[in-house]
């Protein structure tokens, strides 16, 4: 829906906001409702630790944004490492989630600098710096 066709675009984004941070917090109390023995099982059949599960939930399910952009302005295709190494890729989401520097790598991501400066923030720079670059680059 385009700004014209929206009478009030930024009462429909205050909405739409509050409607996600809703959402969240009714999946966290969803959550909490687990017995820790249920959450436990949950966090072992995803093959994380329960501390990281809880965190990752938290965080809510664009905690990871920002990996995908950075690997484009490195060049590389999150599409051909998600075929290439799967459980990599979802490693380095987990990473990415947990990242404590978001503000930081946002701001470079804006600002297209990101690719230089990575390396001083990045928990995934190794990562991404040993990446085999046949495998993932776009085609």
């Amino acid at each position: 829906m385009s700004t014209a066709s929206r009478p009030y675009p930024i009462v429909q984004d205050l909405i739409e906001s509050f409607a996600g941070w809703l959402k969240h917090r009714r999946e966290m109390n969803e959550l909490r409702q687990l017995d820790r023995a249920d959450f436990d099982r949950i966090a072992g059949d995803l093959r994380i630790a329960p501390d990281d599960l809880e965190e990752l939930v938290r965080h809510g399910k664009h905690a990871a944004d920002e990996l995908p952009k950075l690997m484009e302005q490195l060049g590389i295709s999150a599409e051909g490492l998600g075929r290439a190494q799967p459980l990599l890729l979802r490693d380095m989401e987990r990473v990415c989630s947990l990242c404590n520097h978001k503000g930081q790598c946002d701001r470079e991501l804006a600002a297209g600098t990101a690719a230089e400066n990575y390396h001083g923030y990045c928990a995934n720079a190794s990562t991404l710096e040993s990446l085999d670059r046949a495998d993932v680059v776009p085609h």
